[in-house]
């Protein structure tokens, strides 16, 4: 008698766990919050700087860069930065950039570096360059197969029994 009892308890949780209003009548399905519900409707408040004033019509806005400022400052660089850095080092970070020699630094680091790389870059060319002898303006010297006469070069070649590689055959040479 128990195990009948077991075993309908049994069946009929495995059949109202198949079902999906069950599921959530149990609260085994998870809920998400919907995003549109949360907030009905946003709070009004005012701005926290009440000395605003419009913009005057055809004035250019305070935030923006003419043209050609812009392409001037991306060509050679914002032109006042050391004055910027200057004025936002304080004087702990000044006493710590002078024990870090930062004042004595070298005005031709730039040109050592550039120099450095290139010496670097010849050593390290890629080996298909090494190989085929390209250095970096000179390229290995090579000649432009016709496809046409080529095919046709070929074909004669396997008519007549010939190796392919008779006749003026293309090659790579060092």
């Amino acid at each position: 008698m128990k195990m009948k009892i077991a075993s309908l308890l049994l069946m009929a949780t495995v059949a109202l766990a198949g079902c999906s209003s069950a599921k959530e009548k149990i609260g085994l399905t998870k809920k998400s919050p919907d995003e549109f519900s949360v907030v009905k409707r946003a709070p009004l408040s005012m701005p926290p700087d009440y000395g605003l004033r419009p913009p005057a019509p055809g004035a250019p806005r305070p935030q923006e860069q003419s043209p050609q400022e812009e392409a001037r400052q991306t060509v050679f660089g914002s032109g006042g930065e050391e004055a910027v850095y200057e004025e936002q080092v304080t004087g702990t970070d000044s006493a710590f950039l002078n024990k870090a020699g930062a004042a004595k630094s070298d005005p031709s680091i730039r040109q050592k570096v550039d120099a450095e790389t290139t010496i670097l870059d010849k050593k390290e060319r890629p080996v298909v360059k090494r190989l085929l002898g390209m250095d970096g303006k000179e390229h290995a010297s090579a000649t432009v197969v016709d496809a046409k006469e080529e095919a046709a070069r070929l074909k004669n070649n396997k008519d007549q029994g010939k190796p392919v590689t008779d006749g003026e055959t293309p090659s790579l040479e060092q």
